[in-house]
């Protein structure tokens, strides 16, 4: 593929509201947006929901929320609109019965009466003799007699699709050229025998209907493209479409542990809940970014508008790509560290609200506090939602503060209150209460004084303050704490 397409890109995505949104998802829609931005082409949002059974508004919700989140913004779709709606599938099924019509009637498609079970005898019987299993053309040629019968016998039959006697071959704009020959892809079915269309007529006739160019989809669709390819030109035989042939890309899977598929009972696959756990919606699409292309060799943190300008879908690598937490973790880290402390702090904020520690209004002095200690947890957060057990102690009274059981036993034993009493004492007498004086004063008396080392010193006073072992830097949470609160949990915490 050449970096500049001769028509205008149009690219879609369009997945099926049901279950949780897969970050596979995610990839195929991000490779899909950056290709369109990349070109100034146009992405549309198209939802595939012809499967009624499985389909909940809750899930075409998350749909929604996820790529607003994401900032995937799209040109045509759900809310946008466009001229080439509608964009839900259900809302086309008079466009799906006419074509459905078209090409029965111009001989690309024909009525199969075979039943379920006819059709699985026969399988099994081209499996015993070592012939390809797939539908074996029984009701290509009907005669009207035989016809007359199945419809005698109450049989509705299926529309199914003629497939040319021939190889076909594409282009893929990832694997190069790939051919299938004809005994591989059998005729399939466009229509069930209730009249319900079918995946394999209404993604592609949307296709041609919306004058997609580009089709950058996983792995796994592949074996469906032999059929699309001969569809479309049958759609243009008929009149339906104007011939445009999208090219078709096919990204590799996404791999998770033990070196298997990416499945939706695995936790990282759920999309949302990268959002719920508090990462960037820039360092999540920067690392799925990473899931079959790069950048550039030596380097992993991009921003979304450097991806758009480096963006190649043939540069893309055909060959499965794994899913580490850990890297997609360290990257979103790496963003997180890079944001400017007013943003971090507004970002902070809807985590504290979740968890109760911030009320739905943020009074100026919360907000203040919390811009002071954003920079202290900056570079020890890894994602957003871990604000909440590093901050929370700043913004609790006395009656909703709290000391980690667990840590009050390991760290205020009698020689820990012991620790935490000399703190207070030291403290109380402290006539200057900042940052530099607190450390002072409490070297002095517990390193100095005591003889401990640091970590035995600070550590019971950090759990008497905090609540826990692990906190913002002592002094200057002390500092922030304010010496009313602070003197009041040390000395509460000699009852512990």
């Amino acid at each position: 593929m050449t970096d500049a397409p001769a028509s205008p890109v149009r690219v879609r995505m369009a997945p099926s509201p049901t279950g949780s949104p897969h970050v596979g998802l995610v990839r195929t829609a991000l490779y899909n947006w950056a290709f369109a931005r990349h070109h100034g082409g146009t992405f549309v949002f198209r939802i595939e929901d012809t499967d009624a059974a499985r389909n909940t508004q809750e899930s075409y919700d998350n749909l929604l929320d996820l790529f607003r989140w994401l900032g995937l913004d799209w040109d045509e779709g759900p809310e946008v609109g466009g001229s080439f709606g509608p964009y839900l599938q259900s809302e086309r099924f008079d466009i799906y019965r006419d074509v459905a019509r078209r090409l029965h009637e111009g001989g690309y498609a024909y009525d199969c009466y075979c039943t379920q079970e006819e059709l699985d005898e026969r399988r099994e019987a081209a499996r015993a003799e070592n012939r390809t299993p797939g539908y074996d053309g029984h009701c290509r040629d009907l005669d009207a007699d035989q016809t007359a019968e199945f419809i005698a016998e109450g049989r509705l039959p299926v529309l199914r699709f003629r497939m040319p006697d021939e190889p076909i071959t594409f282009t893929d704009l990832v694997r190069g050229d790939i051919t299938f020959q004809p005994e591989n892809v059998p005729d399939y079915v466009l229509v069930r025998g209730n009249g319900h269309p079918l995946y394999t007529l209404v993604a592609p006739l949307d296709d041609a209907l919306m004058e997609i160019t580009h089709v950058l989809r996983g792995e796994d669709l592949l074996s469906s493209t032999p059929r699309q390819v001969a569809l479309h030109k049958a759609l243009a035989d008929i009149g339906v479409a104007k011939g445009v042939m999208p090219q078709f890309g096919h990204l590799p899977y996404v791999m998770g542990q033990g070196n298997k598929k990416l499945s939706k009972r695995d936790p990282e696959a759920n999309a949302l809940g990268y959002r719920d756990a508090g990462f960037l919606p820039e360092g999540l699409l920067n690392y799925v970014a990473l899931l079959g292309w790069a950048i550039a060799e030596d380097r992993d943190i991009f921003t979304l508008q450097e991806m758009v300008e480096a963006f190649d879908i043939g540069r893309v690598n055909p060959n499965p790509a794994r899913f580490d937490m850990k890297k997609c973790e360290a990257i979103n880290a790496a963003h997180l560290r890079a944001l400017p402390t007013e943003d971090l702090t507004e970002r902070i904020v809807p985590y504290l609200r979740r968890a109760g520690v911030l009320g739905e209004e943020v009074t100026a002095e919360q907000r203040s506090l919390l811009e002071r200690a954003t920079p202290l947890v900056q570079e020890r957060m890894v994602t957003l939602g871990e604000a909440v057990t590093m901050l929370d102690f700043l913004f609790l009274d006395t009656e909703t503060f709290r000391i980690d059981p667990a840590d009050a036993e390991k760290m205020l034993d009698d020689d820990g209150k012991a620790v935490v009493k000399a703190a207070h004492a030291a403290l109380v007498e402290l006539e200057t209460w900042d940052t530099a004086g607190i450390e002072e004063a409490l070297r002095q008396a517990l390193v100095e004084g005591l003889g401990l080392k640091p970590r035995l010193a600070f550590g019971p006073v950090r759990v008497a303050v905090s609540g826990r072992r692990i906190s913002p830097p002592l002094f200057e949470s002390l500092d922030l704490l304010g010496r009313e609160r602070s003197l009041e949990r040390l000395l509460s915490a000699q009852d512990v």
